[in-house]
């Protein structure tokens, strides 16, 4: 079935409970397991000891956990225009998606890596990048472009009657795909932050992906995301004046700096 099907005659319903649960218990797993493994591996800059599949296969993991709920908003609607094989369809819609996501890990493996060998053979270097991320970030928290992809996440109805043009097997992927890449337009800068705080610090995670759902969904305008620039700027100052901050590019001289925030 074609997306041009389905929009062909939309029935207007509330997004399916079943669905909606499965999002939530999906994500919620997610989050359990991810949370695991970061006690477990502890707050440090690199790749914490993970080869390339293997954290690619965490990287997934956390994208699910924290980008799982922001797409809903998108699954709702366009649940809404299904005709039939409505549980299938929303799962490649996710696939597509998480998919966008997934690609983003060979990218973060990199830059992982690239921190790791900053903090252990030059320090000095490795504050300045921490610094330059945070400030990155307030800058594009107040761009135009910024606020362009914000208003296609929070109101995709607009886009919904062009995926009606996306035909074959593989349209639903499709769409989710192309809404995973206005998504990773719109948050790039927040999951930049990463470099500085450690892949899997726990505590970075959360508050990530809770300013996601609010700028996402919540859709409170655009003084949040300048306010969350403005933070930004503030978590360079801090971490030019103290670099233990940014333990994603600051090598802990002992075990008790290790699990630093």
């Amino acid at each position: 079935m074609t997306v041009e099907a389905s929009f062909a005659a939309p029935r207007v319903r509330r997004f399916p409970v079943v669905e909606s649960s499965v999002f939530c218990v999906v994500a919620a797993a997610a989050w359990l397991v991810t949370i695991a493994e970061a006690r477990h591996m502890g707050v440090m800059p690199g790749t914490m000891g993970l080869g390339f599949v293997g954290f690619i296969g965490t990287w997934a993991l956390m994208m699910v956990a924290m980008m799982l709920p922001s797409v809903a908003p998108l699954a709702s609607l366009y649940t809404a225009t299904m005709r039939d094989h409505r549980t299938l369809r929303t799962v490649l819609l996710v696939a597509g998606y998480l998919a966008v996501w997934t690609a983003t890990g060979v990218v973060a493996f990199a830059a992982a890596a690239g921190a790791d060998r900053l903090a252990t053979n030059a320090p000095g270097w490795a504050q300045s990048v921490a610094v330059v991320t945070c400030l990155a970030c307030g800058v594009y928290q107040m761009t135009p472009v910024k606020e362009a992809c914000l208003r296609h996440c929070r109101s995709p109805l607009g886009h919904l009657m062009r995926f009606a043009s996306f035909r074959g097997p593989l349209a639903d992927v499709r769409v989710g795909f192309e809404h995973g890449g206005w998504c990773l337009a719109c948050c790039w800068s927040l999951m930049l932050l990463f470099v500085a705080f450690g892949v899997m610090n726990v505590f970075a995670m959360i508050v990530l992906a809770a300013v996601i759902l609010v700028e996402k969904v919540v859709a409170p305008g655009r003084w949040f995301s300048i306010t969350v620039g403005i933070v930004a700027f503030a978590l360079a100052i801090a971490i030019w004046a103290h670099p233990a901050l940014a333990p994603g590019l600051h090598a802990p001289s002992s075990p008790m700096t290790t699990g630093t925030m």
